[in-house]
């Protein structure tokens, strides 16, 4: 029997939950991340274990949200190199809408020697989510060089946006929320590639990276995963080395890259 649709499956999940508004929801801006791709029927199983001891987003009566950020990078993608090359210090730029409410930020995730995520972010409405201001390159400077002491690019420009729906999913315990996307596009200015609609990406960020998500999640045989949306979008669409991400995006990415544009990414990366 085929998958069900991950999309529905999830909205059902949220219909189920009791709702918590976005007051009770921990920010956790410093967090262990971990990453997992599912089915729509894994999810299914972990909701039914997770049981009442979630809560589930609600904003105006809605359960499930729509996101589309942009992402920045160097002409040569430093950003992208240096994630795929897992430097301990790196970092990622981005606009992020919320397109059913929740205003547009410019966030700055960083990567450093702890091995956790901080994120970092300023409100940007009113402002394209495809420019960055003065300001914005300001912030990211600045941010920059008091956290990770990185010297920032001097050219950040948008290389890959990014959409998707979102479910999240709050530990009654306040230390741990669990972020549920599907729908996910990838796409410039060129093209776009979709993701597999029976696959369900989760996110799991909790303070001390024991959240109970993970505890159900290695129960039920599930593995982390190493994945980026904007690196697995940037290797699809470019043709680039996945390296570590190979398996997740050729399972999760409508991406069958040609041969003659493979073989010219691959040479041209050899030489940045």
């Amino acid at each position: 029997m085929s998958e069900p649709y991950a999309d529905t499956l999830l909205a059902g999940v949220a219909a189920a939950m009791a709702p918590v508004g976005l007051s009770e929801v921990p920010e956790l801006m410093s967090r262990v991340d971990r990453k997992y791709l599912v089915t729509a029927s894994t999810m299914a199983g972990l909701a039914a274990e997770l049981g009442d001891r979630f809560c589930v987003l609600g904003i105006g009566g809605r359960r499930q949200f729509r996101y589309t950020s942009t992402y920045f990078d160097t002409p040569d993608l430093l950003t992208y190199r240096q994630h795929r090359q897992d430097r301990r210090r790196r970092f990622k730029v981005r606009t992020r809408t919320y397109l059913d409410g929740g205003g547009q930020w410019l966030e700055l995730k960083l990567n450093g020697a702890r091995g956790s995520t901080d994120k970092r972010r300023i409100p940007y409405d009113g402002v394209s989510g495809q420019t960055l201001t003065r300001e914005a390159l300001e912030f990211v400077r600045d941010t920059l060089l008091s956290e990770l002491r990185l010297i920032a690019p001097e050219t950040l420009h948008p290389v890959l946006a990014t959409d998707y729906k979102r479910v999240t999913l709050v530990d009654r315990s306040g230390a741990a929320r669990l972020t549920c996307d599907t729908g996910l596009n990838c796409r410039d200015t060129h093209r776009s590639t979709p993701a597999r609609g029976d696959l369900v990406l989760l996110e799991s960020k909790s303070t001390d990276g024991k959240a109970l998500v993970d505890t159900v999640l290695r129960r039920m045989g599930v593995r982390p995963v190493s994945v980026s949306k904007y690196c697995l979008g940037v290797a699809a669409l470019h043709d680039l080395p996945a390296n570590r991400w190979h398996p997740v995006l050729h399972r999760y990415l409508a991406h069958r890259p040609s041969a003659p544009r493979r073989a010219a990414a691959r040479a041209a990366t050899r030489g940045a």
